[in-house]
């Protein structure tokens, strides 16, 4: 198999161990054997730490961070992107799980077609696990533009090359970031390829902003606002055109699929 470089995949957790050890595993189960996990404690209160330990003393390239206090996704990601030391950086939340071939097949599409980050589709479990038949499809290219209306990349199936647009943080806010993160690697980077094959599972919490409306409506008004100084007025034109993209376009990026596809 070609080496394409080091894969840094940054994972904060917090209160995870329902579902860590799926997650790690998922990472440790990649064809593509060239990557380094930097799993970031955010000062969990449960056992979310010792499994980690238990597999970084058998797999060396699993590295350990801890945050004193809780700090949040946002600065817990940005502490993993600080450490890592690789090529190409991802992402994969605690609670969430990749397929076997997907850092193998993004990194071949990198390499080939000179882009600097692409991310692909993702199938939709439930909290305990199972498939609820349901997959949402990457766009074949995304632009700026198109990003900027509403949030097409999984962040769980994001990869960018830091080797040609250097590290790229989130900004400092508790919800929405990794779409401001996306959306800086297009404005550094060009526009993303998007695979239509599913490299990786999103799990669906009862208490995900995905499912609170009104708050997710808070945080793309802040990215809007705040981190992209648009303004009060224009970000009110944002969120209109932010709704009518999610509800009336995006949806249809979501599809039905059969059991065991």
């Amino acid at each position: 198999m070609k080496d394409y470089g080091l894969v840094s995949v940054i994972m904060p957790a917090y209160n995870s161990e329902a579902f860590i050890s799926e997650a790690i595993q998922s990472v440790i189960d990649q064809t593509y054997p060239n990557w380094e996990l930097l799993v970031i404690d955010d000062a969990s209160s449960d056992s979310t730490l010792k499994i980690i330990q238990k597999y970084s003393e058998t797999d060396n390239r699993i590295r350990i961070f801890n945050n004193s206090v809780n700090k949040g996704t946002c600065q817990t990601r940005n502490k993993g992107t600080e450490g890592a030391t690789g090529d190409f950086i991802a992402f994969l939340d605690a609670d969430d799980q990749w397929k076997p071939e997907k850092l193998q097949k993004q990194l071949e599409i990198l390499s080939h077609q000179n882009i600097a980050a692409c991310f692909s589709s993702y199938d939709l479990i439930s909290e305990n696990g199972e498939s609820l038949n349901k997959r949402v499809e990457a766009l074949p290219v995304l632009t700026y533009e198109k990003l900027l209306k509403a949030n097409y990349v999984g962040n769980l199936t994001g990869v960018y090359s830091a080797k040609v647009l250097g590290k790229i943080y989130c900004p400092e806010i508790r919800k929405r970031q990794d779409w401001a993160l996306w959306l800086k690697v297009i404005e550094e980077g060009g526009p993303m390829e998007g695979i239509r094959e599913s490299l990786a599972n999103y799990r669906i919490r009862k208490n995900s902003i995905s499912n609170n409306k009104l708050e997710m409506l808070k945080y793309n008004f802040m990215i809007y606002n705040q981190v992209l100084d648009y303004g009060y007025l224009r970000s009110i034109w944002r969120i209109l055109i932010f709704l009518n993209e999610h509800l009336f376009i995006k949806s249809k990026q979501i599809k039905t699929i059969s059991a065991g596809k």
